[in-house]
């Protein structure tokens, strides 16, 4: 196993952890978290789970950079990739969106957009084609990630401004779900539609 796919294996396990920090129910237990009190007040569980979610997001960037520049690429790696980015972005939208931070459409159009993006690679890879990362798609990607990001640490420094930056960047990318979407689509309609 190489290294990228190492860090990817890193990804899920701190993927994991931060869903465990962002769902357990740590008043059941007589667990108070404390709200981080300034300008702002800020849950810490939403401080050590966003310096989590950096970490996880730059070992994304990085095993990805690593695969290619050393040629590393494997289809263990980008399956086991795949997998990372969904169980990092997906199950915190949720999270976000059940605790009305963000829309509920949000995670409903991301997790829409990546099951028919991945039928769409599978049929192809049936095929023996392989369907190219696009543009769009890395554009939704870095926005969300740093939306969700921003969205962790309550909008800062962008609060004192009185300006949404983190659900700007949120919302852009959930179009630009939509528009990767209809290009993967478009791009591949022939290799799904023959024999």
């Amino acid at each position: 196993m190489n290294l990228p796919t190492k860090l990817t294996i890193v990804r899920i396990f701190l993927a994991i952890v931060l869903m465990l920090l962002l769902i357990f129910p740590f008043d059941l237990i007589g667990v108070e978290i404390p709200v981080v009190r300034s300008v702002i007040d800020m849950d810490l569980r939403y401080i050590i789970a966003g310096g989590i979610f950096i970490v996880a997001s730059l070992t994304d960037f990085l095993d990805g950079y690593l695969a290619r520049r050393y040629d590393m690429v494997t289809d263990l790696g980008k399956m086991l990739d795949s997998i990372a980015d969904k169980i990092l972005v997906n199950p915190v939208l949720i999270i976000f969106s059940a605790e009305g931070l963000i829309h509920p459409l949000v995670p409903v159009i991301i997790i829409t957009r990546d099951i028919v993006v991945n039928a769409i690679k599978m049929e192809a890879s049936i095929k023996g084609r392989v369907v190219a990362a696009i543009s769009s798609g890395k554009i939704k990607t870095a926005t969300m990630l740093l939306g969700m990001t921003l969205l962790f640490f309550s909008n800062m420094p962008f609060e004192y401004l009185g300006v949404r930056v983190d659900l700007f960047f949120i919302y852009f990318a959930t179009i630009m779900s939509l528009v990767s979407m209809v290009q993967y689509y478009s791009i591949n309609r022939k290799i799904l539609f023959t024999d």
